[in-house]
């Protein structure tokens, strides 16, 4: 799984199992997205704040939600210029999606994740979807 979180023209934040789509020519005709999922920070303030010698911990929540929700396609074709620029994701945000794609429970609140220490108080929320 080649799990890439894409930034669009829409200022969407796309996590998916992207893959290229060439012609015959090797040339790329379009991207495709597996299983994609918007992902949206919830915490508005992302930085530390030090507080009289100490570090006042802010808690960050993440949500994701079905892109495109009302489709039954779970393999979507993307034009490249729409694509502003495909990252690889964070790694407690790609673990946390895969773990979502490998589960059969939706609407699941996800705090045991494997997160790096600076991001320990990050909350993984999974939106509940009708399917």
């Amino acid at each position: 799984m080649a799990v890439k979180l894409a930034l669009l023209r829409s200022g969407e934040q796309v996590i998916a199992d992207i893959k290229e789509l060439v012609n015959d020519e090797g040339k790329v005709v379009t991207l495709v997205f597996t299983n994609p999922y918007t992902v949206q920070f919830l915490t508005a303030e992302l930085l530390y704040e030090e507080v009289s010698n100490e570090i006042e911990e802010i808690n960050h929540r993440v949500s994701f939600s079905p892109w495109l929700p009302l489709s039954v396609d779970k393999n979507i074709a993307v034009p490249t210029d729409w694509i502003v620029t495909i990252v690889e994701p964070n790694e407690w945000v790609k673990s946390s999606y895969e773990k979502k794609m490998n589960s059969t429970t939706e609407g699941i609140v996800n705090k045991e994740l494997p997160i790096s220490p600076e991001y320990k108080n990050v909350e993984v929320l999974s939106e509940e979807t009708n399917g």
